[in-house]
This record gives structure tokens, sequence and C-alpha cells, in this order.
């Protein structure tokens, strides 16, 4: 019998701060980061038509300071780890805006807001009041998470996070690759042969880094020879400057409580987006732990709370999450340093206004190909880290953001044609095809549908079948309460599949009763045969 023991902690001083991964890390996240930041930037011009004195003065300042706190206190709890553990291996937890909630807030709550009062102002609010009770949500709700997690199936959680790598995080990157091949393309595989073909360019330039220099010269090259490739030019860099000065965040306390006036709609989505949050957020300390990194669950969902809490009262209409893809930024050599850099770097780019100018000097689609690596680690993960058996398990956990995905590329290429799905009519639908309102009810509340399902087919997989029965009572109770398979909070919103998740359990528990009934008869049969058993005569 042998023992082991753990190594012992390392002292401080003997952890370095930067090594040369956090270097492609850092580019690699960075650049991710600077995408959304890019995204959000534009949404709040050019869809909400805010004025630019609230952009780059307020609100930008504001998701500055909320990054930097995530990025240096995820760099903190992950140094600790590894002084704790005598590691130097430990990477840091990726954080930043959350990008589904981006477009949530925006389209959901700030737009409706904005064309009923007419005001950008009061949409901006409304925005704030959102994130101010999804904090709440999290903070609250991470107490319960441990449990939460340790009674549901890696290959479930994985699953459920593959299913918005491959979609919300990959698809679109990669179409829009292909868009503009040129740079798309060739960045991806500049991308590629570093990160997966460990292939090393001159002078040791980041692969990340490597690929934003490429994008932007064949896009300014082709500027000079008279194409309009990438979206850039001169004028576009002279337009930016003017947004260039020094802005600090400032309190906006009175936006927060005026935005309470549009509480009906705000709780709407800020409750099951909250919850959406707080199942996110474990599957990616999940998806860490597989890569070898355990940090508390709980500690992860409060800190996500307490900072998206401090940017909105700042005046930052977006919530803060953990992001999906430690596994990636750890497996280029992305350590603690990476986690920490990026976030000096979103307080200097947000608070001197330097983002209008990045938008002008850097095109777009040659950042896109780290999205697409990203959500290839991430989807490939769910099947490396979970016992091959359960892989039916995974797949099952995907679908029901591939029916999200499905059912918002529908409704905006609908919205473009100005109508709906409601005024086209659900039989028209589907008489061409298009499965609507399956894939609507499918796809609501993707992310904990596809942890119920996933779990349900893990326990069936390993013969667990009232563990089965009791996700599947779950399924039905949050399919009750709007949770899951409904577009809003209420109580019997689809009573059908709420229905059809409690059969399911009684038909489970059946099945469960009737196999233990068997175990015992055989039991006893084996027991009765076996003549060892037998009195002496």
């Amino acid at each position: 019998m042998t023992t082991t023991t753990a190594k012992p902690a390392s002292p401080a001083s003997s952890l370095p701060w930067w090594t040369p991964g956090d270097w492609n890390a850092f580019f690699g996240f960075g650049t991710n980061i600077l995408v959304n930041v890019l995204v959000l930037t534009g949404l709040l011009r050019f869809v909400l038509k805010m004025p630019d004195e609230i952009v780059f003065g307020r609100i930008l300042p504001a998701v500055g300071l909320m990054m930097f706190l995530s990025t240096c206190y995820y760099a903190w709890l992950a140094r600790k780890l590894a002084i704790q553990t005598g590691r130097t291996d430990v990477c840091a937890l990726p954080s930043g805006i959350s990008v589904p909630h981006m477009f949530v807030v925006v389209f959901v709550v700030m737009l409706p807001i904005l064309l009923d009062s007419g005001d950008p102002v009061a949409a901006w609010g409304a925005g704030l009041t959102w994130v101010f009770v999804q904090s709440f949500v999290l903070m609250i709700g991470g107490f319960a998470a441990p449990y939460i997690r340790k009674i549901t199936p890696r290959a479930a959680l994985l699953g459920s996070l593959a299913g918005i790598s491959l979609t919300f995080i990959a698809l679109s990157p990669g179409a829009q690759l292909f868009m503009t091949p040129v740079i798309g393309v060739v960045c991806l595989a500049v991308i590629l042969a570093s990160w997966l073909g460990n292939y090393r360019y001159p002078g040791g330039i980041p692969g990340g880094l490597m690929a934003i220099i490429v994008g932007s010269g064949i896009a300014w090259g082709g500027h000079l020879l008279g194409f309009d490739i990438g979206g850039i030019g001169p004028e576009k860099v002279v337009g930016a400057l003017a947004d260039f000065g020094f802005h600090v965040p400032l309190p906006a306390f009175d936006h927060v409580l005026g935005g309470f006036h549009y509480i009906g709609v705000i709780l709407v989505t800020a409750i099951p987006f909250g919850i959406y949050d707080l199942v996110e957020a474990m599957d990616n300390v999940e998806s860490a732990e597989a890569a070898g990194d355990h940090f508390p669950t709980t500690r992860v969902l409060t800190a996500d709370g307490v900072v998206s809490l401090i940017g909105c009262l700042m005046g930052n209409p977006f919530i803060n999450a953990v992001y999906i893809g430690h596994p990636g930024w750890k497996a280029m050599g992305g350590r603690t340093g990476y986690s920490a850099a990026t976030g000096v770097l979103m307080l200097l780019l947000t608070w001197f206004g330097v983002v209008a100018l990045m938008m002008a000097i850097i095109p777009a689609v040659a950042l896109l190909p780290i999205l697409l690596y990203i959500g290839m680690l991430i989807g490939a993960q769910a099947f490396q880290e979970s016992p091959h058996k359960h892989a039916p398990a995974v797949v099952l956990a995907v679908v029901p953001t591939i029916a999200a995905w499905g059912t918002t590329q529908i409704n905006n290429a609908l919205g473009a044609a100005g109508t709906d799905a409601g005024k086209v009519g659900m039989d028209a639908l589907a008489n061409n095809g298009v499965l609507y309102e399956g894939l609507h009810i499918l796809g609501s509340g993707a992310t904990l549908a596809g942890i119920i399902l996933g779990s349900i087919a893990v326990m069936i997989i390993d013969n667990k079948l009232m563990k089965a029965a009791a996700f599947a009572l779950a399924g039905a109770v949050l399919t009750f309460f709007g949770l899951i398979h409904a577009e809003a909070i209420g109580v019997m919103k689809t009573p059908s599949v709420a229905a059809a998740y409690f059969v399911v359990a009684v038909f489970l528990a059946i099945l469960s009763r009737k196999e233990q009934i068997l175990a015992e008869i055989s039991e006893v049969v084996h027991h009765h045969d076996d003549p060892a058993s037998q009195p002496a005569e």
C-alpha cells in the first residue's frame, strides 16, 4: 500500500508574477475582451443611439473598472491556489462582460424602453437596475451552487457549456471569417499554427498578436491599393481621435434608482438570466477543475455578484461573468499574470478613450478567430473530460442550446423582413420545414434545460434510475415555474412539458423499483441455490 503526500506550499516570493505563456494568454484573452468591448460600444452607439458623452464618459469607464476588479481578483485567487498547492501551473479564471447578457440587456430591456420613452438615459437606468437585481441573484445563489455542482454529472455541465461555445461563441465568428476570408481565414490559420501546432513566430511573437498584425496589415495594405477590406481607413482614425480624453467612473446611484420604474419589465429577464449566470459559472468552474485547477464555487459566484454590483452603481449596465475558455488559456501557458494584465489594459483603454481608436485601426474580423478557437477547445473538452460512455448525454445537453441559437437566427431573419413568427403563423412556418414552436420551447432556458436532459441521460446510462427520476422531477418543477422551456418566469407557461417531465419521473421511479425487486429476488434465489449457504445435515 502506497501513500501520497501533498506538495509543500510554495512561498509567495518564489512564484513568478509573469511567465512566457502569459504573453500568449494575454494577447489571446485581451483580444477576446477587446472584441466584446468593441461590440458593446457599437450596440450602445448605433442600436441605442446613446450620446458619446455617456458611452465614452460614463459607461465605458465603469466597464473598465469592473473588469479591472474582476480580473485582478481572479489573478489573486489563482496565485493563492498556486501557493497553497505548491504548483506553478495554476491558471486564473478568465472573466469579463457576459456576452449573451450583453445582447439581452440591450435588445430585451434597454431598446424597448428607449422606443417607448424616447429617452436613452432612461434606457441606461433600466439596464443598471437589471444588473443590480442580477447581482443579488448571483450572490445569494452562490451558496447553493456547490451542492448543485456536486450532484450534477460532469457530462451534463460540460455538455451544456459546449452547446454555448459551439453556437453563440464559435458559429457567429466562424460565419464572419468567411464573409471577409482574406483576413479572417488567414488569421485563423496564423492562430491554429501557433496554438495547436506550437509553431513559433519570429522574435517569439505570440500567435494572438501575430494574427492582429497580419490582419491589420492585410486591411491597411488593401486600403492603400483601393480595396475596402475590414472596414478601416484614415477618416475613421481621425474621427476616433476626437474621443480621446481622461474619464473616470462616477457614481450613478440616481440612475439605478430611476430604473426601478421599469421593474416589471426588468424582473421578467433579470431573475432567469441571473440563474443562467449561476449555472454558467458552475459550468466554467467545473471546466477549470477538469483542467486541474479547483476554485471554490461560492467564492467565484459571490465575486461575480459583488463586482457586477460595483460596476452598475458606477454606471455599467453589463453583468460580469466567469468566461468559458480556462483550459484554452491554460494550454497556451497562461498562469496568473495574463488576467491582471488584461484588467490593467482594459482600465487604460476605457479611461483614456482609446477604444474608439482601436475600432478604427484594427479590423474586428482579425480578432474573431480567437473566439472560434476557444469554442473548439471547450466543445472538445466536454467529450475528452467525460467518460466515453457518457458521450450521448453530452450531445443531448448540447441540443437545447442549438435550438436556442436556431430560434435567434429565425427571429433575426423575420425581424429583418419586418415581421415575426406570430404574424407569419406557426402552421405556415411548420409547413415550410421551420419547426419554430418546437425550437422555441426546447431552447428556452437552454443552459438549465441542457443540464437537466444531460443529467437524466447520464443517470440512465449508469443505471441509477431513481437519480434520473429526481432530475426529471427537477425538470418538471423548473418548467412549471417557467425557468426552462418557457419565454418568461410564471406559473404553468408550458404545462404540457412540465407534465411530460413529471410522467418521465414516475416512469423512471417505477423502473428503478422494478430493478430493485428483481435484484432482491435474484439474491434470494442465488442464496437458496448456493450449497455453501445451506445448513449442514
